[in-house]
């Protein structure tokens, strides 16, 4: 069976960022800069720019420029530094990774989990494949075990077929969590890998992981996820030569010989998650604050059943302080009126006793979460074990390759299954105002939270030029020397600063996806604040077909509105009803931003991929 990922098979992921102390010192030095000026600027936007005529513009503005500083001081932190765990080399036995080893001659065991429900079984053959190509410079036992919600026949044959474990279960209970808590229920293995149906690792898995586990501290390793399929895009020269015939070729070869190679198409939904893995990720683990991201990660066994013990009997006596004193209330007065205090007592001893037996019997011990974000509330969990201390790494090394969503469709479901479990365990349960995280893991999973807050604020950005081109109204008293003399130097040292702190990765992509993502980040949000449960659906791993348009509507509507504005101000400055042309200037700039930023999501509706990309 073929699939239209084989004509990528040979690629090769990208090497980890070289890291230098020189370019790290100067993005602290530049960053520190940029914080101070931001908040030089802040401070006069609140008490000085204001304009008090139409405060219902003023205020939110104001407001949705503080989250976002607020947001910028999250991320500098995020970005302060580097620190790589040494790589540590792989080890010979098990005791090797542990504080008090009971058996110094143990090997070794890994259980490497599939989760699978509707995966094509072609699909899952080639996961499977790949890791039994797994090798170790040492003896160790590695099982590979498929896990089947789906409960299929077909799924049980392949698995028999290649020699692997196949495991399923009665129910879907708990989703992906529960599948692989049924999994951990039937296997033994010291170490857990966790894969999705298309995560295909590389042979040097494990010994390029296992040996930070040499600190007994450590309780998982997440290494890169790499989507091998990203579109590579067309040459300018060749799509401008499909449209303006060979004029067009010459004026493309032109612009390239000027400016480089310019790629139409390329990652047309920004799902390189070079960004997010090695420069955010890898930047917490100074912090320990490296959350696992499921796939592509490793686990040790003891932690996670650990952390399953311990949850699992805080739940017990938390409900039980919730029902007994009600309970102790009305056997107290029983008691009273047969006046017989030790009666009392040993009706208390003996029906606390009933509650929790039939307490135990209700609540379900969940190594993972049953959450749509499992990983992350697992995660949270054993960095919030103060008395074993958990360690976190993100391995900058890639380690494996996955397959990236190939429609707005797919994008749009994933996006707002991360948005929705991230928002739910902020609101729900958040761990930042528990006991349990350092300030500096609190300071990381503070920033993540934040960020999907974003779309507040930046819907508020994106209509804000609209407002002024239609109404001539402005959120500050004036477009005066002033305004520009704090909000320039602003601007320039915060390009300045993210491209430092994102050296060798392009920004502005990623800038535009967030800016452009706040339909998802709202809709996240207010499902949230319904108290609706984040559905579990697992991401379809093929191109889905169809119009996707409907997914874009508010987007296309912010482009439209700014063109519309931008064309009614026009004509009112050539008409002389429109007098402000500094407003104007700085609000055309503005407006052309936007659309940029909001045309490349809307592009990716009618997005198809190139069968036959020219190289």
């Amino acid at each position: 069976m073929s699939f239209y990922f084989d004509r990528f098979e040979t690629r090769k992921p990208p090497a980890p960022l070289v890291y230098s102390a020189w370019r790290e010192l100067l993005y602290q030095f530049v960053a520190t800069i940029t914080l101070v000026v931001g908040a030089w600027y802040i401070w006069w936007r609140w008490t000085h720019s204001l304009n008090y005529d139409a405060l219902w513009f003023a205020i939110p503005l104001v407001l949705a420029e503080t989250f976002a500083y607020i947001g910028l001081v999250l991320f500098t932190a995020n970005l302060w530094k580097t620190k790589d765990y040494p790589k540590q080399p792989p080890p010979v036995r098990l005791s090797e990774t542990q504080e008090n080893p009971l058996d110094h001659d143990q090997l070794i065991s890994v259980d490497v989990f599939y989760p699978t429900y509707n995966e094509e079984e072609e699909l899952v053959k080639l996961s499977i494949l790949d890791a039994k190509k797994l090798h170790y410079p040492h003896p160790i036992q590695i099982n590979i075990h498929v896990l089947d919600d789906g409960k299929r026949k077909t799924m049980q044959a392949l698995a028999a077929e290649l020699g692997v474990n196949y495991i399923t279960r009665n129910n879907n209970m708990g989703f992906k969590a529960g599948n692989m808590r049924n999994a951990m229920e039937q296997t033994h293995g010291d170490f857990i890998v966790i894969c999705d149906a298309d995560t295909r690792i590389f042979p040097t898995f494990l010994e390029n992981t296992l040996g930070y586990f040499r600190d007994p501290k450590v309780a998982w390793v997440q290494t890169p996820q790499w989507f091998f399929d990203l579109p590579e895009g067309k040459n300018l020269r060749f799509v401008m030569k499909k449209y303006l015939w060979y004029p067009g070729f010459a004026l493309g070869w032109l612009i390239e010989k000027c400016c480089g190679p310019v790629m139409i198409g390329q990652d047309p939904f920004v799902n390189d998650p070079q960004m997010f893995y090695d420069v955010i990720q890898r930047r917490r683990n100074w912090a320990n604050a490296s959350f696992c991201c499921g796939a592509g990660s490793v686990h040790r066994r003891e932690a996670i059943m650990e952390a399953a013990l311990k949850a699992y009997s805080h739940s017990i006596d938390t409900v039980i302080d919730e029902v007994m004193p009600d309970i102790s209330k009305a056997l107290s007065k029983v008691a009273k009126k047969l006046e017989k205090k030790e009666a009392e007592d040993r009706l208390q001893e003996r029906l606390r006793e009933a509650v929790t037996s039939q307490i135990i019997h209700e609540i379900e011990m969940t190594p993972y979460k049953f959450h749509v974000s499992e990983d992350i509330y697992t995660s949270i969990i054993l960095h919030s074990d103060h008395d074993r201390d958990w360690k976190s790494v993100l391995h900058p090394g890639v380690e494996c390759k996955m397959l990236s969503p190939q429609d707005l469709q797919t994008w749009t479901v994933q996006r707002f299954k991360y948005a929705g479990g991230s928002l739910d365990i902020c609101l729900n349960d958040n761990p930042v105002f528990k006991p349990g995280l350092n300030w500096r893991q609190k300071l990381m999973y503070t920033s993540t939270f934040w960020s999907y807050f974003g779309g507040i604020w930046n819907i508020l950005f994106l209509l804000s030029p609209v407002i002024y081109l239609f109404t001539q109204i402005a959120p500050i008293a004036s477009f005066s020397v002033e305004f520009y003399k704090h909000i320039f130097p602003f601007l320039v040292l915060n390009e300045l600063a993210t491209m430092l702190g994102t050296w060798g990765i392009a920004g502005f992509k990623s800038k535009a996806s967030y800016l452009s993502f706040f339909p998802v980040n709202l809709r996240a949000l207010w499902t949230v604040l319904r108290k609706k449960q984040i559905k579990f659906p697992t991401t379809p791993k093929e191109r889905q077909e169809g119009n996707f348009f409907h997914l874009v509507i508010p987007q296309f509507l912010v482009i439209v509105l700014t063109i519309a504005g931008l064309a009614y101000a026009g004509y009112g400055y050539h008409q002389g009803t429109f007098t402000n042309l500094n407003g104007l200037l700085t609000n055309i700039f503005w407006g052309f931003n936007n659309i940029l930023a909001m045309s490349g999501l809307v592009l990716t509706a009618f997005w198809k991929p190139d069968e036959l990309a020219v190289e």
